[in-house]
């Protein structure tokens, strides 16, 4: 286990982290997912594709989850969360389905 870092900010009240913000771009990105499984032939791929920018968040959230975030990550994530909420269309939503976590990672200073 790592040390908190000195952006650490876990147990405060008020204050938005990395992991809250992982977690809520991982409840989209599993919503996103399911969308995108209603296209029997792309289901292999999107299941695969899911599995692993899954791991790759969860693995942020281990490593950086307590770090605070700073209010343009905060709305940067907000508001692709909100993009991918809109999507209805399940060729549009597999299309997503790498552009989304790749987002979320760059507007938390990680490499995608």
């Amino acid at each position: 286990m790592m040390a908190p870092s000195s952006r650490s900010l876990a147990g405060m009240d008020g204050v938005t982290t990395v992991g809250d913000q992982a977690r809520d771009a991982l409840a989209a990105y599993e919503d996103l997912a399911s969308l995108a499984e209603d296209i029997e032939d792309e289901w292999t791929y999107v299941t695969e594709l899911h599995a692993a920018w899954r791991d790759r968040i969860e693995e942020l959230i281990d490593e950086r989850g307590t770090e605070s975030v700073t209010t343009l990550e905060e709305a940067a994530i907000s508001r692709a969360v909100d993009e991918i909420g809109r999507i209805s269309d399940p060729h549009r939503a597999i299309d997503w389905l790498s552009t989304f976590p790749q987002i979320v990672l760059v507007t938390l200073g990680e490499r995608s």
